[in-house]
């Protein structure tokens, strides 16, 4: 049998991963990774990453299986961080936990693995890998998860054939409460463990003061556009995608002055709290930031036109096809189903090849698009591609 070396990461996925993976009769190897040491802005225990390592020490003790630790601390900031403080700067919205695990566990992490002699690594996320064979070459693609409420595979949208080759998911086919239960029946520490929330081995954090290590507080106006708004009344066909696809651009002459705010980059499109105004019917919401002029604008309400887009666009550089041989052609056009962030329903939508990049058309405006996500389209369960949104 294969040996596999189980990223650890002191939760319950990752444990009954470890668990399954043995009963299969693999060679298992536990493999705790540290990513983050700072606690700067982290909302929950001084010391996360310690309590992480004791709680896949114990299940690999239960396991009976080796089990080794790496910092990777210095990668995860370089790559994963310090891009996300970066993109924050711009006033842009990155997802490092799609950035991890294509930097780090199926990057850095998948090196330290192959040092121990694996053949493959595995991990706790839910999600399925299934391999074919086209035109005598072997593609791998990657599934959503049997449990569509834990379904992550949108976190690993970013992937490339060779890092398929190498990557396990035991529990992609079973649902969250099965896995508590192995985990409870195996008397496994984590069985009760809560899931953990946040950012990627970082873990919650109070964004404003997390990002305050690198971006100073910038006390700038907040500005409230209302629905009337004269750019909210063009009209425009969908055969314009790329007008559709571009954002509404406010100046302070479009609103009224109705509070102010500590720096435009620690805010994102779509976010209501954090602004500190209150006294209204509906919530605030943000739907634009100007990091260049500091400037934050707000609407009324979860329907206000400003939210609202038919469209996007990736630059051509930024698209990844799962499997490369499937991407577009200039002047193609394709039907998927999209998300633009975790756990959004899929959308339907047009996929339109530029030369200058896709472009998604959706069947309805989607809410909070910003740039700097990630946009991930879906053939039925197979996740084909993904890409950056570019404003």
């Amino acid at each position: 049998m294969a040996t596999v070396v189980v990223g650890l990461s002191g939760g319950v996925d990752s444990s009954v991963a470890a668990y399954l993976l043995k009963e299969q009769g693999h060679n298992v190897i536990g493999l705790f990774m540290r990513n983050w040491h700072d606690t700067t802005g982290t909302l929950e225990g001084d010391c996360p990453w310690y309590d992480d390592q004791l709680f896949a020490e114990l299940v690999a003790k239960r396991l009976d299986i080796p089990f080794r630790f790496v910092d990777l601390s210095e990668e995860y900031r370089r790559r994963v961080v310090d891009y996300m403080f970066a993109e924050y700067e711009r006033g842009r919205t990155p997802n490092p936990d799609v950035l991890c695990n294509r930097e780090i566990k199926f990057d850095v992490f998948l090196k330290e693995a192959l040092k121990l002699g694996a053949d493959y690594v595995a991990t706790g996320h839910y999600c399925r890998k299934v391999e074919e064979q086209v035109d005598g070459k072997t593609v791998y693609r990657l599934l959503a998860g049997a449990d569509k409420n834990k379904d992550q595979s949108y976190f690993l949208c970013q992937l490339t054939q060779e890092q398929l080759s190498y990557a396990l998911f035991p529990i992609g086919d079973l649902q969250k409460p099965e896995v508590r239960r192995i985990a409870d029946e195996q008397k496994l520490a984590t069985a009760k463990r809560k899931d953990s929330q946040g950012i990627c081995f970082v873990g919650k954090v109070d964004l404003p003061v997390f990002l305050q290590q690198k971006l100073s507080a910038n006390e700038g106006n907040i500005h409230e556009i209302l629905p009337s708004w004269r750019g909210y009344g063009r009209t425009m066909d969908n055969a314009d995608v790329e007008a559709l696809s571009q954002p509404f651009r406010y100046t302070v002459r479009d609103g009224k002055k109705i509070g102010t705010h500590k720096g435009a980059h620690f805010y994102t499109i779509g976010q209501r709290k954090g602004l500190g105004i209150g006294g209204r019917k509906e919530s605030l919401f943000i739907i634009a930031t100007d990091v260049e002029q500091n400037v934050i604008y707000v609407g009324e309400g979860d329907s206000h036109p400003g939210l609202y887009r038919k469209a996007l666009k990736i630059l051509s550089e930024e698209v990844h096809w799962v499997a490369p041989a499937e991407q577009m052609q200039p002047g193609e056009v394709r039907r998927y189903q999209v998300r633009i962030r975790y756990r959004q329903p899929l959308q339907s939508a047009q996929l339109i090849c530029r030369e200058d990049g896709l472009y998604i058309l959706f069947d309805e405006p989607q809410r909070g698009i910003a740039a700097g996500q990630f946009a991930a389209w879906y053939d039925g369960e197979v996740l084909s591609g993904s890409g950056v949104i570019c404003e």
